[in-house]
């Protein structure tokens, strides 16, 4: 009965899925899976093949590897490997190649012997590829085939760097990689222009020569990409589609990265469902939306013919469910988000006392407050809440070198002004100067360098919380130390982040704090940051009683926008409110035309906030509720 339920569960997947909490956990499960390949070949005097991937999603099998090797002594002498690609050109000694990577994360940390690692050849001349491409492929076949062949996937759907456009009976050949692929690397360049345009890789029917293929993908970032690989049509426009076609391949997920497949985003399509009050809200919501009905207006009828004849049976009629989910989103709206005074609170997403509490509000780059949160920001301010910001970090990577020389130019001359001695300025803007004329793609700034850019976005960061009301002593800047390497990537957390984030939290003794929920930053910076504030109250909690009346709300906004059905709070701001919050971000210069770290979205921030605030108020309003110019969401997380 179990294997007949889990069939239809998985009617819409065209190829096997497991998924798994997290990534960590299926990160393990692939590592095992490796681990028996290797002890199983070497139980009969064998190799074991293996086809490697890389990119963030293999770095937890690749770590977990290392364990086994240094903690458990599994020996990688016996393993030969392929990987599926690699950049063209690329020097196998730049910090970008795939050479550089799989010695950083595996083989410089494992018995392997070098002549059994193969790597695509990033410097040969172009009239050499073909060649070597075909001597690839038959190197693979001298060694017998790959045993197992670990892929990612691209959010074009490519694997391996098979783009859309190509053949399912492709082989190794050199590609020219999608604008999305190189704007997706862009991070690790140090820019889009610096990602090369082609690359060499294994191809579609190369892959489907191994005995037997694991897709990995993690976060919600994938999801889309792969409902498509995995509910989809087999297209050409999804080359992670071919994959269906084999009997040998499973995919391996984590949840957010499953969230979009049918059994998990509307589980009312495949299965009778447990109808909890959170079910049966994102139920209604999903299906006013998708008959383009207000909730009211909703008929059993509707509900019949659209999967969800369970939830009208056993909870209905639908009218009595259809008042209920729509008083739920109207008593999610507020206009006073810290509460109103004097008012029955029993409807309402804020507490009603204090009737002027203490709001702290955590922005991971100098910015995230008024981008995401600004009119609630502002709205909170002239209610009369004593409001304080702390900005996590200096975002000093994501300012031009042209702003460092700019500023530095108008301090000599400043300085020239008023009598000073400029020579030392002099002396350390040349240096600079000299440094940025042969700056290579994603080198550490100098220290001076840095400083300065850090101290242009704390100008900014003063001036956009000065607009919203802010006195200067309720404005904290922390500079967490995983931060600050000049560098795209950060330090591990350590104890001291956490503990500066408590030492703040105890100092003010917040009833309301509010951080970054937005965790499809591409930097990763956001979901860094809200782990430490998590980490902190918690700590907090077992020791302080204050904490037990802190609220912590998540905003959204620079990156992403809450479900509708998730948001807990919408705060809705008038025509003025919104020019407000639209000021306030345009207190951040060096953020505004182009920034320098614009991710995928090429709108600028004040923009995407502002349409993503527009379209949630649209959403309330499209599921029968009031129309108001611009709403701002928050969810509240539950300790």
């Amino acid at each position: 009965m179990a294997r007949l339920n889990l069939l239809e569960e998985t009617r819409y997947e065209k190829l096997p899925v497991t998924v798994y909490p997290d990534q960590y956990e299926a990160s393990k499960k692939v590592a095992n899976k490796i681990k028996e390949i290797i002890l199983q070949k070497q139980s009969i005097g064998k190799n074991a093949v293996l086809g490697l991937a890389t990119g963030a999603t293999p770095v937890d099998v690749y770590a977990e590897l290392v364990k086994m090797h240094k903690e458990d002594g599994l020996s990688f002498k016996n393993v030969i490997t392929f990987n599926l690609d690699e950049y063209y050109p690329m020097q196998p000694d730049s910090k970008q190649s795939y050479v550089a990577f799989m010695d950083e994360n595996l083989f410089s940390h494992i018995d392997i012997k070098r002549e059994n690692i193969h790597i695509p050849d990033g410097t040969l001349p172009k009239e050499d590829i073909a060649n070597y491409c075909l001597e690839y492929e038959n190197k693979i076949e001298e060694m017998g085939g790959i045993d197992l062949q670990i892929l990612g996937i691209g959010r074009t759907g490519h694997i391996g760097f098979n783009e859309p456009g190509s053949a399912p009976n492709s082989g190794t050949r050199l590609v020219t990689l999608d604008d999305l692929t190189r704007r997706d690397a862009s991070r690790d360049f140090g820019g889009k222009e610096n990602v090369p345009t082609k690359a060499i890789t294994m191809g579609i029917g190369t892959i489907f020569k191994a005995r037997e293929i694991i897709l990995m993908a993690w976060s919600r970032k994938k999801a889309s990409i792969i409902k498509k690989a995995v509910e989809g049509e087999i297209s050409g426009k999804v080359p992670a589609t071919y994959l269906q076609l084999s009997d040998n391949v499973k995919f391996v997920l984590d949840r957010e990265a499953a969230s979009e497949l049918t059994r998990f985003n509307t589980p009312w399509l495949v299965k009778d469902c447990i109808w909890d009050k959170n079910l049966i809200k994102k139920a209604v919501i999903w299906l006013s939306s998708e008959i383009e009905k207000p909730i009211l207006k909703l008929t059993d009828e509707d509900y019949n013919s659209h999967g969800m004849a369970q939830l009208a049976t056993e909870q209905g009629p639908a009218y009595d469910i259809n008042i209920d989910v729509f008083n739920q989103l109207q008593h999610s709206i507020t206009g006073w988000p810290g509460g109103k005074p004097n008012a029955d609170d029993s409807q309402r997403p804020e507490r009603a006392e204090p009737a002027h509490k203490r709001s702290l509000i955590f922005s991971p780059h100098p910015d995230d407050d008024v981008i995401s949160m600004g009119g609630t920001f502002i709205r909170l301010v002239d209610q009369g809440h004593e409001v304080h910001v702390a900005y996590q970090t200096s975002g000093n990577t994501a300012v031009w070198d042209t702003d460092v020389l700019r500023y530095i130019e108008f301090t000599i001359d400043f300085n020239k002004s008023i009598g000073q001695d400029t020579q030392k300025l002099k002396d350390i803007y040349s240096r600079m100067r000299d440094f940025l004329k042969t700056k290579k793609p994603n080198e550490t700034d100098l220290p001076e360098i840095r400083d300065v850019k850090a101290f242009i976005r704390k100008s900014e960061a003063y001036a956009g919380a000065r607009y919203a009301g802010l006195q200067d002593t309720n404005i904290h800047f922390m500079a967490l130390p995983f931060y600050e390497t000049g560098k795209s990537e950060k330090n591990p957390v350590k104890a001291i982040d956490v503990e500066l984030t408590m030492e703040l939290l105890q100092e003010i003794k917040p009833q309301q704090v509010f951080a970054a929920g937005d965790f499809d930053d591409p930097h990763g910076t956001h979901i860094v940051c809200f782990r430490i504030v998590l980490e902190a109250m918690k700590r907090l909690r077992e020791t302080e009683e204050w904490t037990k009346d802190c609220w912590l709300w998540m905003y959204r906004g620079a990156w992403d926008e809450f479900e509708t059905h998730d948001i807990e709070m919408a705060v809705p701001l008038s025509p003025i409110e919104v020019q407000r919050k639209r000021n306030a971000i345009f207190q951040h210069q060096s953020q505004k035309d182009h920034p320098v770290f614009p991710g995928d979205d090429q709108r600028e921030f004040w923009m995407r906030a502002q349409e993503r605030n527009r379209e949630t108020a649209e959403n309330y309003h499209k599921l029968g509720l009031a129309n108001y110019e611009a709403m701002e969401a928050f969810v509240r997380w539950k300790f």
